[in-house]
């Protein structure tokens, strides 16, 4: 029988069973099981987070298996919802994951409760109902984006995410390695808050690599 304090171990060193063991009453929503949705479910799905709802009614394309690393050639044509839940649960025994086939507009009329919800999406409009939900529920959320090399991540509290103009416009291509990146920093800031630890809110952190290949990060505090 596997033991919490075993397979946690090294997060428990890190801030000690009483905050590890907190995380299990946590609850989030992943809105998106693409390139984002699939490395916040491989990072956060093993933390010790009690549940984590995956929320996207699309299908595994061969474009998409490159870059959103919880798929493989297998799953092509596959709810990609449904995919991440599985490896979820196959990786950790002790989390809840649960998927929803739908689109967000659907989801957001449940009743559900979240400590938290993650933006995986690609496209503004459903960024600004994903805004719209978390405020009516008084719940936090965390924006991110990427585009071809560059990205960018927000944990939204009290700022307005109408700063934003709303548009159609599409990305001109995105490398694999960036939507891992900016996904890394969109989970290190949930679990940190999840956690209790402290986290800066209202500030968005733009990344990108500049033509001489360095990574160059900038801050800009949001508007209320």
């Amino acid at each position: 029988m596997i033991k919490t304090e075993d397979y946690f171990n090294r997060q428990i060193q890190l801030w000690g069973e009483e905050t590890q063991a907190s995380l299990e009453s946590k609850k989030i929503a992943i809105i998106g099981s693409g390139g984002l949705g699939c490395s916040l479910a491989m990072a956060l799905g093993t933390s010790g987070i009690g549940q984590i709802d995956m929320v996207d009614f699309d299908t595994v394309g061969l474009h998409n298996i490159h870059r959103q690393v919880a798929f493989t050639l297998k799953d092509e044509n596959r709810l990609k919802a449904e995919v991440v839940v599985e490896l979820m649960r196959s990786k950790n025994p002790f989390i809840e994951a649960n998927a929803y086939i739908m689109d967000f507009e659907t989801f957001s009329k449940r009743e559900n409760r979240y400590d938290l919800i993650l933006d995986a999406t690609d496209n503004l409009q459903t960024r600004y109902d994903i805004d719209k939900y978390a405020r009516e529920q008084k719940t936090p959320w965390i924006y991110a984006s990427v585009e071809e090399y560059n990205g960018q991540v927000c944990f939204f509290d009290e700022a307005s995410f109408g700063v934003f103009n709303l548009s159609d416009h599409k990305p001109g291509g995105i490398t694999a390695p960036i939507v891992m990146l900016i996904a890394s920093l969109q989970a290190n800031l949930a679990l940190r808050y999840l956690a209790g630890l402290s986290v800066v809110k209202d500030k968005l952190y733009y990344l990108y690599f500049n033509n001489e290949g360095e990574l160059i990060t900038q801050k800009f505090g949001m508007p209320k």
